[in-house]
């Protein structure tokens, strides 16, 4: 494809040859769940199917559990109980390590029947950990290959569907190239439930920026679009003629209004590590 995708800030990750936007790999990794799981459990049969699909369903006691993240990836490993009750116990100060040779690592989180009640919600930002809150907060961020001096940027946020509605933990991308307001199209805004979440958000934020090396900035086919204040002109037109006033409604450029009242002032004050305002409330 002729495009190399890097991070401006987090752990290089491995993507696929033959597509930039898919992420395969991690040398590094945080432990945010340790947990077992024995027969009679409910759900445990279902659980274990992954195993038995791949001939690893080799501990009639049960399995030890333990799920990595990173910014964009995540795997599980299975072993013994025993292994993992011996990690727990040596990692009072968060510094074990545990052999993974001596089980099986399977790429991401499992889900579904048993999983989805064992598994609770988890963050990447968590205030346990020094983040400004349970999700909230910067998660990954890509150099924009196309428009020197811009990146993508993924962050977890608190925002509202509706202004009506109950706040809820968030996460998408945002490019400092065209501050489109992913908000607009909310199947690039997600519900944070887990590495899935985020996951798919930062394959997104890939995605544009391919886009915009394919495309170009500005193209109409290109994902990357800038409305150069357009709509902005448009908004303040509107709002002289209707209040017969001289001065603007709203800042007439996209990167000043993004600055003060769009993703930029969020990622802004992430940035400082403060926790910003519910989106959109």
């Amino acid at each position: 494809m002729g495009i190399a995708i890097t991070n401006t800030y987090g752990t290089p990750h491995r993507v696929s040859d033959s597509n930039p936007a898919h992420v395969t790999s991690c040398d590094r990794y945080r432990i945010p769940l340790v947990g077992t799981i024995t027969p009679g459990r409910p759900g445990y049969e279902d659980m274990v199917d992954m195993l038995k699909e791949n001939g690893h369903d080799t501990r009639p006691d049960g399995y030890g559990l333990i799920f990595l993240e990173s910014e964009e990836f995540s795997a599980t490993y299975f072993g013994s109980i025993a292994q993992i009750e011996q990690y727990q116990r040596e990692n009072t100060h968060g510094t074990a390590t545990f052999d993974s040779s001596q089980g099986v690592m399977y790429a991401q989180w499992p889900h579904g029947k048993g999983w989805d009640d064992f598994i609770p919600r988890t963050f990447w930002n968590v205030k346990a950990r020094g983040g400004i809150a349970d999700g909230v907060g910067l998660i990954s961020a890509f150099g924009h290959t196309s428009a020197p001096g811009a990146d993508v940027v993924v962050y977890e946020f608190e925002g509202k569907w509706l202004p009506d509605s109950e706040p809820q933990q968030l996460v998408t991308y945002h490019c400092t190239a065209c501050h489109l307001d992913t908000f607009h199209d909310s199947g690039h805004v997600h519900e944070n439930t887990g590495p899935s979440s985020r996951r798919w958000a930062a394959r997104q934020a890939r995605q544009h920026i391919i886009s915009a090396h394919r495309h170009g900035v500005g193209d109409t086919n290109s994902a990357c679009r800038p409305n150069n204040g357009e709509i902005l002109r448009a908004v303040n037109a509107a709002a002289r003629e209707m209040w017969g006033t001289t001065g603007n409604a709203v800042p007439d450029t996209d990167d000043a209004y993004c600055a003060t009242k769009g993703p930029c002032s969020l990622i802004r004050e992430l940035r400082a590590g403060v926790r910003p305002s519910v989106y959109r409330a």
